[in-house]
């Protein structure tokens, strides 16, 4: 007679669940920002917004850049100053590559309107 068989192990599935850009980011102490997401209005396609995600090391970053202004900043408070400003440049560099290429002379009007004043327009 058979001996009786003990039960098969059956492989047991881990959920390994791969860690985030930023998990993995900030087990390196490294600063990561991301951008989440961007909201368009349909109506008014000028207006949107931008939704961010970043970890304390980019924060740290920040403030170490000089972007604290004020001792009741909070994180988000430093990180939207950032990114305005990442805007404001983004506009300028975009301002500065049309000058460049459309080089068009700006002409004034200047009209004496007496009294040793004049009218510039």
């Amino acid at each position: 007679m058979d001996s009786p068989k003990p039960p098969k192990k059956t492989a047991r599935k881990t959920s390994t669940k791969s860690k985030s850009p930023k998990e993995l980011a900030t087990e390196r102490k490294e600063p990561w920002v991301s951008i989440l997401s961007l909201d368009v209005d349909i109506e008014n396609l000028h207006q949107g917004s931008f939704e961010l995600d970043w970890n304390e090391f980019f924060v740290a970053r920040l403030v170490k850049a000089g972007y604290m202004m004020k001792p009741e900043d909070k994180d988000a408070d430093i990180v939207d100053r950032w990114f305005q400003n990442v805007c404001r440049n983004v506009v300028m560099e975009t301002w500065e590559q049309e000058q460049a290429m459309n080089p068009q002379p700006r002409f004034t009007q200047s009209k004496n309107i007496g009294g040793g004043r004049r009218e510039v327009s």
